[in-house]
């Protein structure tokens, strides 16, 4: 059985990933670099996790943590407050749990909250 393949296979060559690392350490995104050498974002972390490069959890900015809970108790969703810090509504729990703000259970939201 022969099943079709989306996208072409890129082998990257032992200088290409020394590259890829060299751009991860000055602080290029998987996705930056995904795109740059032609992979998907998950085969350049799996370069980096063969050389033993701790990869980065991308999460809410210091800078907008008090923002972001403020914006959260006063109304705004995990996903709302996602999309304007561009970051995953999970990177946005854990902040605003960490913060030491109680998570509303998830579902819709009430009419007129």
């Amino acid at each position: 059985m022969v099943r079709a393949v989306g996208m072409t296979q890129t082998f990257l060559s032992p200088a290409q990933v020394d590259e890829l690392v060299a751009g991860y350490e000055e602080g290029a995104t998987l996705v930056e670099l995904g795109a740059r050498f032609s992979v998907h974002r998950r085969t350049a972390a799996a370069h980096l996790v063969r050389r033993s490069v701790p990869i980065r959890r991308r999460g809410l900015d210091e800078r907008h943590l008090a923002e972001a809970t403020e914006l959260y108790v006063g109304g705004l969703t995990l996903i709302e407050l996602g999309l304007r810090f561009g970051v995953s509504q999970q990177a946005a729990r854990r902040a605003i749990a960490a913060a030491g703000v109680a998570i509303r259970p998830s579902g819709r939201r009430r009419q007129g909250a």
